[in-house]
Parts: C-alpha cells; structure tokens; sequence
C-alpha cells in the first residue's frame, strides 16, 4: 500500500493561512494595501515551486474557507480568481518538465516549461480574473464616471473656483473609463509577476527548487501569438461599452508582459557595458516619472518574442518530484 506524504499538505495550509490573513490585511485603499494582497500570492507560489502541485492546491483550498468564514464567499471567490487561482498554477507550469530529447536536445537532460510561456499564461489569468470580478461587482462606464464625479466634489470643495466645463468633463469620463481597467491589469501582472520571482528566488535559495535558475534577461519575453491578443484587444479599446472595458484590460495586461520582456531585452543587450549600470537606472527612473518611454520598453518586448528553454541534468531531478510534474 502506498503512503500519502502529508508534509506538502501540511505546507499548503499552512501557505494558505498565510495567504488568507495576507489579503484580509489589505483592508484600506492604499499603496499598502495593494502590495499586501499581491503579496498573498507569495506562499501560495512558494508552496508550489517546492512542494508541487498537492501544496499548491492545499494553500488555495485553505485560503478560500479561510476567507469565506473570516469575511464572506464573495471575498473568497475575489481572491481566488484574482490571486490564488494564478499563483497555483503559475507554480505548476514552473515545475513542468520532460525529457529534453523530446525537442531535440541531449539525452541526459530536462527541458523546463518556457519562462515566455509562463509569462503569457499569466497575463490571461489576470485578464480572465478581472473580467470575472468585473461580473461580479458590476463593473461598467457608469461606475468610472462616478469616481470621476466624487474627484470633481472633491476638488471644487478644496478650490471653489474651479469649474471644468461638461465637454472637458466628459472627456476626462471617457479616457479614464478606458485607462482604469488598462492600468489595473498592468499593475496587478507586474506585482504578480514580481512575487513568482522572488518565490522562485526564496525556495531556490533553501535548496527545494525543482526548476533550475534561469538567466532571466535572456529568456524572459512574450509569446509570438500574444502579440495577436495585444492587437485585438487594441481594436476592442475603440469599440466603445463592454467591448472597450475589456479591451483595454487585455491591452493592459499582456501589455505588461511586452513592457517586462523589453526591460529584460534591456539588462541583456547592456550586459558587459561599463555604462550599464547608469543607464538601466536611468530607463527605469524615465519610466516611472514619465511614463512615455514606457513605450520605448513596450515596442522592444513586442519585437522580440524568442522562446528559451531552460535544462537541467536530468538526475538532478528526483523520480519523486518527476512524479509530481
């Protein structure tokens, strides 16, 4: 008779209390907030890349009732499909191996799941789950025109002589409508993307890695068919109504992929040059106080969607840990 080992459950609740009190500290519309309950993706990503797939899905289990009895099913369905859900199974097509004689490579090795793929995986997990939350709320233009409204209160209370006109007003509505989904789905691929990597850095660092470490400069990029799903949802952006919303989302979300594919482009073809350092601090601080250079990264991520491959000795791998992959 086989015997269950308990330790990858008992590591997966654990990473799912963990992950539940996480998110339930995000209770204030702040920066904080925000960082804290994408940081409730990290045990679940953690448990994950070391402990395979049965921690993973304990820690999601654990940090749904965990939520629908501290707060409600609704909070737990959110960030289920928000956080939870793409944690886990980015952790599962990190741990995904085969032999890499399949695709042509030596015999003695491992071929690894694409990082490219990975990265494209998650920018329709997030689109995927900000769709379904949008459902749930009953996200539509409406409720962005009324944010608009509370911040024009706000601003005639603090300045009474400030009175926009409706044209200018009705434009603010418009572009705002559009760029709220865009930059939510950026935002949250960018801090998810953040957390897969230093759990990767965490589990590699205490030795339970199942994935080798990667040079992410050189295999970090987008897959060639996300450019199509960038485009369509660019011609959605102008559509108008729902179609807009969820254009815009899609634009933001593998938009952020191709923003970090070309930030990786960057550190590798900088790689060597006694310049490098100034100049990567100078790309990063040009977008975060501009924005526009933003685009610059974009359009090299968009030209740029090679997929490395990462192997590993094939024996370095347990028959146990294959067994989970």
């Amino acid at each position: 008779m086989k015997t269950v080992n308990s330790t990858p459950l008992l590591v997966g609740a654990f990473a799912g209390v963990t992950a539940a009190l996480l998110a339930l500290g995000a209770n204030a519309p702040s920066w904080l907030a925000i960082m804290l309950y994408a940081a409730s993706a990290l045990p679940i990503l953690i448990a994950g890349l070391g402990w395979g797939n049965a921690a993973s899905i304990a820690a999601v289990v654990v940090a749904s009732i965990t939520g629908a009895a501290i707060v409600s099913p609704w909070f737990a369905l959110l960030i289920a499909v928000i956080t939870l859900v793409p944690a886990a199974w980015l952790s599962h097509l990190a741990n995904l191996a085969r032999p890499a004689s399949e695709i042509g490579g030596p015999e003695d090795a491992l071929a690894w799941y694409p990082l490219s793929d990975i990265l494209t995986h998650l920018a329709g997990l997030v689109t995927i789950g900000m769709i379904m939350v949008g459902v749930i709320i009953g996200y539509d233009s409406a409720m962005s025109d009324g944010m608009i409204d509370v911040v024009m209160s706000a601003l005639k209370e603090q300045e009474p002589l400030y009175n926009p006109d409706p044209d200018s007003v009705a434009r603010i509505k418009s572009i705002f409508s559009v760029a709220l989904p865009m930059v939510q789905g950026a935002i949250w691929v960018l801090m998810l993307f953040a957390m897969y990597y230093i759990a990767s850095r965490v589990v590699q660092t205490s030795g339970k890695n199942l994935r080798p470490r990667e040079d992410i400069p050189s295999t970090l990029r987008m897959h060639r068919f996300a450019i199509f799903a960038f485009l369509g949802g660019l011609l959605l952006a102008f559509m108008g109504g729902v179609p807009s919303l969820v254009g815009a989302l899609v634009c933001g979300t593998f938009g952020a992929g191709f923003l970090l594919a070309g930030f990786a482009v960057f550190h590798f073809r900088t790689r060597g040059k006694s310049w490098r350092l100034p100049v990567l601090w100078i790309g990063y601080m040009s977008v975060v106080a501009f924005t526009i250079p933003a685009f610059f990264f974009l359009l090299t991520g968009l030209m740029d969607t090679r997929r490395a491959i990462a192997l590993s000795p094939a024996g370095k791998t347990t028959d146990t840990r294959n067994k989970d992959l």
